[in-house]
């Protein structure tokens, strides 16, 4: 039995992914601060390895440059820039590019060494192999996603911005729940509670909020209707219909904006109710109480958020800051989701 419980959880193997799970964070942070401060498209070229190093000397710098200057962000939106203009979008970009490589070397090199101590739960082999994928997709993802901004258009395609943000941040769930799998081991007794569907509807709910975040970021839809709780003195939009039920869906700035409000809406109040009917209910264990009243704080911290960023047409600290609270929201109805499952 003693050799069960120590093969069924790994206390070092949960840290290190809770690690990971941080580094997943800042990364989807410092992604965010790339978008706003527009430095996305500033490397035009992709090398996965020789990459890692930025220009080092004069005339690497005037090549990148001359690289970013074949672009259309840079013939429309910045003529004018300068060298030194262009060094400041340039290491955004790249310490959003070393970050993921240094997060995929943070995974990666410690699979491996735990593989082979044999540190990892069995059952939990195949969650951490199909994580390291994930990750590598993600790399090619996100250089789709900058090639969409190379050729004809000034910023990336939004669509492929909410996939690429839709896939850090279904690693960042997965390894906050792996590494809570990893810290306690399995359940003796799983909860059967009527929590179980409902938590999981929120976390779902949460996701697909992020995702029509990305799409408001993507088509700048936090610069109009920066009026609340209407839009421009209308309850409805005036420009809502896009080209077509895609372009509407996916393209519309009026659209997103009024999809991501009423969205916001529908989690503030299911994340209240959360946390008033979980308190309440004595069949549910403290802990998962007191993760559901941490689901209602947050969710009302980053709905006012949300306000006041829409409110002040979207500055770069307060739309970083609004990102960084839809993560920790995330993970925080992760938390609440996996606990409702332990008695």
């Amino acid at each position: 039995m003693t050799s069960f419980l120590r093969s069924d959880r790994s206390r070092a193997v949960a840290i290190w992914l809770f690690i990971v799970a941080a580094m997943v964070f800042s990364m989807v942070v410092v992604g965010g601060a790339t978008r706003l401060t527009g430095s996305g498209l500033s490397i035009t070229q992709w090398k996965p390895i020789m990459g890692a190093l930025p220009p080092l000397s004069d005339q690497a710098w005037r090549e990148s440059f001359e690289l970013y200057k074949k672009i259309p962000q840079f013939k429309l939106v910045n003529p004018d820039m300068t060298l030194e203009g262009y060094k400041g979008i340039f290491w955004w970009e790249w310490a959003h590019r070393l970050l993921g490589r240094t997060v995929g070397a943070a995974f990666a090199i410690p699979f491996v060494v735990f593989l082979i101590r044999r540190d990892i739960p069995r059952r939990l082999i195949w969650r951490c192999a199909a994580m390291l994928g994930l990750g590598g997709l993600q790399g090619l993802v996100g250089w789709w996603m900058v090639s969409s901004g190379l050729s004809e258009r000034v910023s990336v395609a939004p669509e492929r911005l909410m996939i690429h943000l839709s896939l850090a941040l279904t690693l960042f769930v997965v390894l906050i729940w792996t590494g809570l799998d990893a810290w306690n081991g399995s359940p003796r007794v799983e909860e059967r509670s009527k929590w179980r569907g409902w938590a999981l509807a929120f976390l779902a709910a949460v996701f697909f909020q992020c995702m029509l975040g990305a799409l408001v970021a993507g088509n700048h839809a936090g610069l109009v209707y920066n009026d609340w709780p209407l839009m421009n003195g209308h309850v409805f939009p005036a420009d809502y219909a896009g080209h077509g039920l895609w372009g509407t869906l996916a393209h519309s700035q009026g659209a997103v904006q009024l999809h991501h409000r009423l969205m916001a809406y529908l989690l503030f109040f299911c994340g209240i109710a959360v946390g008033v009917v979980a308190g309440r209910d004595r069949l549910l264990a403290g802990g998962a109480k007191a993760v559901a009243m941490a689901v209602a704080i947050v969710v009302t911290l980053q709905a006012a958020l949300g306000v006041w960023t829409l409110m002040a047409q979207a500055p770069i600290a307060l739309g970083v800051l609004h990102q960084a609270g839809a993560a920790l929201l995330l993970a925080t109805a992760t938390v609440f989701a996996w606990r409702v499952r332990r008695p």
